[in-house]
């Protein structure tokens, strides 16, 4: 789905904006809503697991050598 200059292209159609109906509109900023969501909760896990594998190195290097 991509949008620019009042249009939008989902599955490879193009459709002007002014012309969805209502319900339309409401579906479309829902999916914009919760693809936003989807990006951030990305972002946190990418954050996540960095933090994670600084923590196996520090358990690593905190373990006792043979």
């Amino acid at each position: 789905m991509t949008e620019a200059d009042g249009k939008i292209t989902i599955d490879g159609r193009e459709y002007a904006i002014s012309d969805l109906s209502q319900d339309a509109l409401n579906q479309l900023s829902s999916m914009t809503t919760v693809d936003r969501k989807i990006a951030e909760l990305q972002q946190q896990i990418a954050i996540y697991q960095t933090a994670r594998n600084a923590y196996a190195q520090a358990l690593a290097a905190a373990l006792p050598k043979d």
